[in-house]
């Protein structure tokens, strides 16, 4: 497993799974990838901040990380920070086994706003002894190395389907994370993303100070509120140009006035044009 990432946001592999230990990690703002994400915490302590939710993690617990899904990492950098990450094509998953439903967890999550998965003992050392053969096979050299670690990452990821299907806790699904007020501007933003979002505007709607507010929600998100309407909208207008929407008006049906904004704006967050993405 790799001890450093490689280039920032993208994958040119079927997958690649990264093993670090550190006292810092690499902590960004919100963002959001084009290939689906594991991440299981080794030790350590990080709340992860996901679309609207915030989950702190323990020792041996899984996010599940979709392509497109908004999140951010709060590590405490007082302690050792070790985890694993995999970063996964789906399109090469669906291929290798195209009837297992492999990345279905990953919808599940989505639609369930459960992106926390807490296996139990068994499973726990079940993972470890995997991650441990994955990254035995990397480093030995042997006979058919990479074909077998193709199919320690295949059991890999049928175990951390049954410990999805497995449901969880329903007051953890029931009730956000966030101050009421907080939950209900993000779900205000995210439901009016095409028209203009002012600080103003939206510390007006929970009856707060525009600084009370700036205050309240980069503490409760890790965000500025540009920031996170900026993210909302380019991913809005990813998916739009995904199904065919031009890019002009994908660009005005999130909410960008000026297309050059928009255009610098995408290249620096997905790192190709709205034209080379679409």
């Amino acid at each position: 497993m790799s001890s450093s990432y490689s280039q920032e946001g993208y994958l040119k592999e079927n997958y690649h799974v990264f093993h670090l230990r550190d006292t810092a990690g690499q902590e960004r703002d919100f963002h959001f990838h084009d290939f689906d994400k594991l991440v299981i915490l080794l030790s350590g302590r990080v709340d992860y901040l996901v679309e609207r939710r915030a989950f702190a993690l323990r020792p041996w617990d899984i996010l599940l990380v979709g392509h497109h899904v908004i999140h951010k990492a709060l590590i405490d950098q007082t302690v050792p920070y070790e985890r694993v990450i995999v970063y996964l094509d789906r399109k090469y998953v669906e291929r290798a086994m195209p009837e297992a439903g492999l990345m279905e967890c990953f919808e599940r999550a989505d639609k369930q706003g459960r992106y926390r998965l807490t296996p139990d003992e068994t499973e726990r050392q079940a993972i470890r002894q995997l991650l441990a053969a994955m990254e035995a096979e990397e480093t030995g050299g042997q006979f058919g190395a990479q074909a077998f670690r193709d199919t320690l990452l295949m059991q890999l990821l049928i175990l951390i389907g049954r410990v999805s299907l497995r449901g969880g806790d329903a007051a953890e699904l029931a009730s956000p994370q966030y101050d009421p007020k907080i939950a209900r501007t993000l779900s205000y933003i995210n439901e009016n993303l095409a028209r203009p979002l002012t600080v103003e505007e939206l510390a007006e709607r929970v009856y707060l100070s525009k600084y009370h507010f700036m205050r309240l929600f980069k503490a409760q998100t890790g965000s500025s509120v540009h920031a996170y309407v900026r993210q909302r909208r380019l991913l809005y207008a990813a998916q739009l140009i995904r199904t065919g929407v031009s890019a002009s008006k994908a660009a005005a049906d999130s909410g960008f006035e000026e297309y050059s904004t928009f255009f610098r704006a995408f290249r620096e967050c997905f790192g190709v044009s709205p034209g080379q993405l679409k």
